[in-house]
């Protein structure tokens, strides 16, 4: 008997290393296809989350792109109707471009803590101060009052038409303080797309007599055209400073940051443009006005309140796209009606289209066209980069696999 437990002891040592380097081999081998199936998920998931990333940047830009053509067309068009049916306050008429504010708060309180991310206490310690933030605000809030009232006296003075072309300089215009101030490059199509609205723009000054609505002296459209001009370059500027300020200053891309830009800027406007009705003794003027108006009181009323909405719907997406994408690409989007607008104002207020306008169009267009193919090369190169880094992250992972 106790030879045979020997012979058991013997034959269970034999095989007991046997076991254990099968089970090693085994267990060696699931781990290894354990790890290439986790990274394999992990990449899936990598890849997804990308695509998912892509898309919902351009489902934001596509939404600030609506805002942004729809209200400025609608309050572009509500302008010149004012004035047309016999509105001549030109603080009321900037007045209306900020003043409806309020009707921001709405989305904000439903979505704008919502989207909120939590920061960590290095981020805190990064974010501006409230001081800092408020001299943004007030400081960017009065250039575009002052923006605004050019705007006003632009819109005033000329025919819808050429103010319509003669914003388009807005394009060469952010081009310029883009590369000074954003560090953005100028392509050769970019160049030409400064070069060519600024013809367009200097085809419209020469040709004055035939684009000079009836009425009109020729010291008053120097003025409008000389305010269109400037509040194109100012517009520009504020555009270029804000996303600066987005970039250096703020560090953030959410929601709430958009409504807070647009919210506080158009606070300080709209305490200017008070100062100015008041100053200016146009306040007295306003029954008057509404009383003369052509189309009634409640039109008047009407007219005034959609401008007012329809300005701060341009101005979110204006802003939006700042943020979600440059400021220069924001004016890009903004001149995207400029060969329909002229058309559609000849229509609706029976504007005269002479060769010269007809010449101006086409060379906006054409300047339009250039910016919009290098809109469409940088896009495509962004992507191409995009591509060849996370397949060389997904290649590196399977390296290590």
């Amino acid at each position: 008997m106790i030879q045979g437990l020997k012979r058991d002891r013997e034959r269970d040592g034999r095989l007991i290393p046997e076991r254990r380097e099968f089970h090693s081999f085994f267990l060696c081998q699931d781990l290894e296809n354990w790890s290439h199936q986790m990274m394999r998920i992990l990449e899936f998931g990598m890849r997804r989350c990308l695509e998912s990333e892509h898309w919902k940047k351009w489902l934001s830009v596509a939404v600030n792109v609506v805002f942004l053509l729809l209200g400025q067309g609608v309050a572009s068009l509500l302008g010149k109707f004012y004035y047309e049916q016999g509105g001549n306050s030109i603080w009321m008429a900037t007045l209306v471009q900020s003043a409806a504010f309020p009707i921001l708060y709405i989305p904000f309180l439903i979505f704008g803590t919502s989207r909120e991310v939590p920061t960590t206490t290095t981020d805190t310690i990064s974010q501006p101060s409230v001081t800092t933030l408020c001299l943004i605000y007030i400081f960017l809030g009065v250039l575009i009052a002052g923006d605004n009232v050019m705007f006003s006296v632009g819109q005033l003075y000329l025919s819808a038409s050429t103010y319509f072309l003669l914003s388009a300089t807005q394009l060469g215009f952010n081009a310029v303080f883009s590369f000074f101030i954003n560090f953005e490059k100028i392509t050769i199509l970019i160049l030409n797309s400064v070069i060519l609205l600024t013809l367009s723009a200097t085809l419209l000054a020469v040709g004055e007599d035939a684009s000079k609505p009836v009425g009109v002296t020729k010291e008053k459209y120097a003025i409008g055209f000389t305010c269109t001009i400037g509040a194109s370059a100012g517009y520009a500027l504020v555009l270029s400073l804000m996303q600066l300020a987005f970039e250096k200053v703020i560090k953030k891309e959410t929601f709430s940051v958009v409504l807070d830009m647009q919210i506080y800027t158009s606070i300080a406007s709209t305490f200017v443009c008070i100062i100015g009705l008041f100053a200016s003794g146009e306040w007295k003027d306003l029954k008057g006005e509404m009383e003369g108006f052509k189309t009634g009181k409640v039109s008047y009323v009407m007219t005034l309140f959609w401008i007012a909405i329809a300005w701060q719907m341009s101005s979110v997406g204006m802003v939006g796209l700042v943020l979600t994408v440059s400021s220069l690409f924001s004016n890009f989007i903004s001149m995207l009606s400029l060969p329909l607008a002229p058309i559609a104002a000849t229509v609706i207020y029976h504007e005269k289209m002479n060769g010269v306008k007809i010449v101006s169009i086409l060379m906006a267009t054409w300047g339009f066209v250039s910016h919009l193919y290098q809109q469409y090369l940088d896009d495509v190169n962004n992507k191409s980069n995009e591509t060849i880094e996370s397949d060389s992250i997904f290649q590196t992972s399977d390296e290590c696999t």
